[in-house]
């Protein structure tokens, strides 16, 4: 199964990278730059939801109901032709408030302050990618007939490790909760900007993003 990363390498991640450039007038590079940090705190979060039976059945309903299929990916070029519809930014919101929650402020901050991009502009690139996030898990879902929890877990952390194992799915956990105390995405700004008592975030960022 390939990994979260993996995609945005891959002519669908570079088509969906230029296409939300497009919509928020940011460069391809830093919609990409900001995309590679987003998509492992998102997917992270997405997993530590899933940690609780409540979490991992509302994913499981969502990911087999309204994105089943990744319907979404089918027609990226209509997605993003005439500029993305409101429909789909609103559901972005849901889903980053949803998996991130008070949090989420606090994410977008730090991804602005380590790419260089405005806050606006990256809240405008996650409420973009969050409904593609939960298609890519929609398909995944799909082609593997993910239908339990148990199967769910196995798909987040496989999407997470990528092709390089648990190193780095374990740095996106360390990432997303730095002080050990299982609150999702406490210290991810504190990492971001370094300065984390896990060392600092320049080896961490480099081995997760440093493609």
């Amino acid at each position: 199964m390939s990994g979260i990363l993996d995609l945005l390498n891959s002519p669908m991640g570079q088509q969906i990278v230029s296409g939300v450039s497009g919509q928020t007038g940011q460069s391809t590079d830093k919609t990409g730059s900001v995309l590679s940090m987003a998509l492992p705190v998102l997917m992270g979060a997405m997993q530590k939801n899933a940690s609780t039976p409540e979490g991992a059945s509302g994913l499981l309903s969502a990911i087999s109901g309204k994105h089943s299929g990744g319907g979404i990916l089918d027609n990226l070029g209509g997605l993003f032709g005439g500029g993305v519809e409101e429909s789909v930014t609103n559901d972005g919101a849901g889903i980053l408030s949803h998996i991130l929650g008070t949090k989420q402020t606090g994410v977008e901050s730090a991804i602005s302050q380590k790419s260089g991009v405005d806050s606006g502009s990256v809240s405008q690139i996650l409420k973009v990618a969050a409904p593609i996030l939960m298609g890519v898990l929609g398909k995944q879902a799909s082609q593997n007939n993910v239908t339990d929890t148990n199967g769910l877990t196995s798909m987040l952390g496989g999407m997470l490790g990528g092709g390089t194992g648990s190193k780095q799915q374990s740095l996106i956990e360390s990432f997303l909760d730095a002080d050990g105390d299982g609150s999702v995405l406490d210290d991810v700004a504190g990492m971001v900007l370094g300065g984390n008592k896990s060392g600092g975030v320049g080896g961490l960022l480099g081995g997760l993003f440093g493609k």
